[in-house]
């Protein structure tokens, strides 16, 4: 399977309550702006699962407009990472649309860019 990531620095984040998948464009984005307190309209995905963690919709700013992204499992369910706070990394976000279910994961020190701005202006 291929899984698709958001580009240009896009955030991909998790709503981590029920969500009543009937719900389109509009109730959707409304929910990103009360309940995340994210702006819809930013391009990061939103992401949101049904009562029974079979159906998984992803909202989110294309452009020009607003795009559904819809999954239905025919057999088991997502499982929600355990990992803190309302953002998901690619890895996560890569076993939650495979069914992985990851209870401890250790993350190995990577360098980044940002992490390198910080050690030259303390030098």
């Amino acid at each position: 399977m291929h899984v698709s990531y958001p580009g240009g620095g896009r955030r991909i984040y998790l709503y981590r309550g029920a969500c009543d998948l009937r719900r389109s464009f509009d109730r959707l984005s409304l929910m990103v702006t009360e309940e995340l307190k994210e702006d819809p309209l930013a391009g990061d995905w939103f992401v949101f699962l049904s009562a029974n963690r079979r159906k998984l919709k992803v909202l989110y700013w294309d452009d020009d407009g607003y795009a559904l992204w819809y999954k239905r499992l025919e057999a088991g369910r997502f499982v929600i990472p355990a990992q803190e706070g309302g953002s998901l990394d690619r890895a996560s976000w890569a076993h939650l649309l495979e069914g992985m279910e990851c209870r401890v994961i250790k993350r190995q020190p990577r360098y980044r860019r940002e992490n390198a701005n910080k050690v030259k202006e303390k030098a």
